[in-house]
Order: structure tokens, then C-alpha cells, then sequence
């Protein structure tokens, strides 16, 4: 019997290896001899994958500019150099980019010169900006796996096939105990009797958080003028995302009495807060999945936004809840903003304050919201994203694979002896 063909992710960003990690653990689960291999992060090895060479770490410390093209140029020689021995020898037949589509298409083109299948794990957001990349996202994919709803039919419509897996973030059910002990934790970080309960979320990555900082800073300020009782909680990737945003506050003003920081566990602050101010991204999905009012924001560069970004997006509508809601936001379709969004936005944080004194003082504003964003979350239900894709990726390698990307029944976690325990 031949030896199963080989598999290589790549992937580029701290949310590519979140992303590529459950897929891994649970091939390796069904197949403990499938070859398989990763340009990746640590809990892509941890889920079993050979990881060639470690990556991400830059992204999450802000490296940029020409350093990163020089870095995925030379990544770029490896993998070819790699395909043409190791992967040769362990049959690689298989590519699958996880995200990050600037790095991922010239690897793409590689490994279509050599003859490989590749399945693109999260689509490149081709229906947000520059949509006729879609010409090359023909030429560079065998299957598009989807993780929002409407994805798959717009991918379908230009002649890429598609299919919508779920989203990780809805594959594990909230522990609600342990949830609600560690939001405990947090309340002791904040003044007994604090209303309203403002979570801060500035982003994950360095640029994010340097220009959105500042404005959820301004908002939290202009909303202690008026509600004394204010406290905020600042969710914090990681420690050192924790030290940049005390250095940018002590740039904008001075960190604000009564907002504490904590590192590590955004889903704890999000059960501790009434309402999220928020950088828009993955994490407007995280807050959904609580059902707690947010507004969202985002401060693009804001030369590169007049000369190229105005020109080059076609949506009209930017966080996930609000993108769903409205099947995509394309120009010209139906929109539906369920939660207030600037962006972009190069003011300060008056607009922001003012959307949270609504939600506080008009009736049922806030509970609007949450029935909007409980119906956003209602379309993951039954779908469990790393089991899926487990599965489109068996039946292109040929290795079996079920027909129904729906489960009906409780789904197992592949993942869940990865996570540290609460």
C-alpha cells in the first residue's frame, strides 16, 4: 500500500496558527502516520504538525516594511527548496495557506508549479477590497474553505469552488462556570459598584493598537465626565501587548483613573462588561458570541486610505457582525449595520462615547443589539470549522472524507487537550 500523500500549511500570523491548529490535530488524530508539514507557529506544532520554520512571531511584534518583504522573499526560496527535496521524498501533494494572502500567493504559485492541490484554509477577503484579485485566486486554489456564511456563495458565483466550514471561534461551547469565575477575577480589578462596565479592545496587532488606542482611550475619558462610575477593563493579547498600550497611553494623556488592564483572557472581560468599545476584527465576533453590545472602530493609514484603501474597498459595511448581517455588504446590496461602526475613522473618541451614553439611556437600543447579534451567531450553529475542513482536506487528498461539512450531532473538539486549562 503507497504511503498517504504529504501535507504543507502555511502560515503567517498569530491567527493563521489558531486557525491551522485544530485542522492539524484532527488529521493527525484520524491519520497518526499522514506526513505532515508547516511553515508555522507553536500550537501548529503542538498539534502534531513538522514544523520547518517558526513563524508569526514578527507579526505580533509590528516588523513590517522593507525587512518583510526581504523575510518572505528568502521564505520563499526555502519552500521551493524544500518541495524540491523534502517534500519530494515524503510525496507533498497538498498546500494549504491559512490566511494572510500577501504571503501565501507567491507560496501558492510554487507549489502550483510542482504540481500540488491547494486548499486555501479562511478566504482571502477578495469580496471586501480589490475583488478581480479573483482572476488569481482561480489559478492558485483547488477549494476555497469559508469561514463566514456568505462567502461561500459569492466565491461559488465567480467560478471558485467553495465551501463554508463554521468559524473556530463557535467550535468549543463557552465553559460557563469557569467563564464566570474568571470574569470574578476581573470584577476584583474594578471599583465595587462600577457602571457601566466598559471592556476596551484595541486590537492584537502593534499597529492596531497604536492607532486605535488613543480614540478608545478619548472615548473612555469623555464618558467618565459624565458617568463618574465608569470602569473600563482593557483585554490585552499578551503581557507585551499589555506594555505597549501603558507606553501609548502615557503618549495620549496618561492611563485614565479607573481602567485596568489584563492580559491573556479577552473572553473573561467580555462576560464582565455591559458594552465593548472595540478594534474592529476577529474580536467583534468573540463579543457576538456573548451577546454584549459593542461599537466598533478603525484608523487606517490615513494617506494610504485617500490615495489607494478608498478606491480599493467594496464594501460598504467593515465588522464581521455587520458584514453577516448583511450578507457581505457589497455595494449596492442590502445593508445592515447592527452595530454602529466608524470606519474609517481619523476623529477622536466623542463619536464613540456618545453611542454608549445611547445604549445607556434609549430604550431598548441595547437590547436590539443583543437580538441582532444573537441572530448572527445562530447561522455557526452546527458547524464545527477544524472537523470540516478536516474533512475537504481527506476527500482532495483522497482519502475518504465525509460528504455532509454539516454535523448533526455534537461535535468532538480535536483541539481541546491544546488549551490551557482555565
Amino acid at each position: 500500500m503507497p504511503p498517504p500523500p504529504g501535507i504543507l500549511f502555511t502560515a503567517f500570523e498569530p491567527s493563521g496558527d489558531d486557525h491551522a491548529c485544530a485542522v492539524i490535530a484532527e488529521l493527525r488524530r484520524r491519520h497518526p502516520d499522514l506526513p505532515i508539514f508547516a511553515w508555522g507557529g507553536p500550537k501548529m506544532a503542538a498539534a502534531g504538525a513538522g514544523v520547518i520554520s517558526r513563524t508569526g512571531d514578527d507579526a505580533a511584534m509590528g516588523v513590517a516594511g522593507f525587512r518583510k518583504i526581504i523575510e518572505h522573499a528568502g521564505i520563499n526560496r526555502r519552500v521551493k527548496r524544500w518541495l524540491a527535496v523534502e517534500g519530494k521524498a515524503h510525496n507533498v501533494g497538498l498546500h494549504v495557506p491559512v490566511d494572510s494572502p500577501g504571503a501565501n500567493f507567491p507560496i501558492c504559485r510554487i507549489t502550483r508549479r510542482r504540481g500540488l492541490k491547494i486548499v486555501h484554509l479562511v478566504a482571502p477577503q477578495i469580496w471586501a477590497w480589490a475583488p478581480w484579485r479573483i482572476r488569481k485566486l482561480r489559478r492558485l486554489t483547488d477549494q476555497v474553505l469559508c469561514l463566514l456564511p456568505f462567502e461561500q456563495q459569492w466565491f461559488l458565483d465567480r467560478g471558485v469552488s467553495a465551501k463554508f466550514i463554521g468559524h473556530p471561534l463557535f467550535d468549543r461551547p463557552l465553559d460557563e462556570a469557569a467563564l464566570e469565575g474568571r470574569a470574578e477575577a476581573v470584577a476584583a480589578e474594578t471599583p465595587a459598584g462600577a457602571t457601566p462596565r466598559l471592556a476596551i479592545m484595541p486590537g492584537s496587532r502593534p499597529s492596531e493598537m497604536r492607532s486605535c488606542f488613543p480614540i478608545l482611550l478619548d472615548a473612555f475619558r469623555r464618558l467618565k465626565v459624565d458617568f463618574p462610575q465608569t470602569a473600563g477593563v482593557v483585554a490585552a493579547t499578551r503581557p507585551e501587548a499589555a506594555d505597549l498600550l501603558r507606553a501609548i497611553a502615557a503618549e495620549s494623556g496618561g492611563w485614565p483613573a479607573d481602567l485596568s488592564v489584563v492580559s491573556g483572557d479577552t473572553d473573561a472581560v467580555i462576560r464582565w462588561c455591559d458594552f465593548a468599545l472595540v478594534a474592529s476584527g476577529t474580536v467583534t465576533l468573540q463579543i457576538a458570541r456573548q451577546r454584549k453590545p459593542m461599537i466598533a472602530v478603525y484608523r487606517p493609514g490615513k494617506l494610504m486610505y485617500y490615495l489607494l484603501g478608498r478606491w480599493l474597498v467594496s464594501t460598504e459595511v467593515f465588522t464581521l457582525p455587520n458584514l453577516i448581517a448583511s450578507g457581505g455588504g457589497g455595494s449596492g446590496g442590502r445593508v445592515h449595520r447592527i452595530i454602529p461602526e466608524f470606519i474609517p475613522h481619523f476623529g477622536d473618541g466623542e463619536d464613540l462615547a456618545v453611542e454608549v451614553i445611547k445604549l445607556l439611556r434609549r430604550s431598548g437600543y441595547a437590547d436590539q443589539q443583543r437580538s441582532d447579534l444573537d441572530l448572527v451567531c445562530r447561522r455557526f450553529e452546527g458547524y464545527h470549522a477544524g472537523v470540516n475542513a478536516a474533512d475537504a482536506i481527506e476527500r482532495m487528498l483522497g482519502l475518504g472524507g465525509r460528504d455532509d461539512e454539516r454535523p448533526t450531532a455534537v461535535v468532538r473538539d480535536p483541539v481541546a487537550a491544546l488549551q490551557p486549562q482555565a
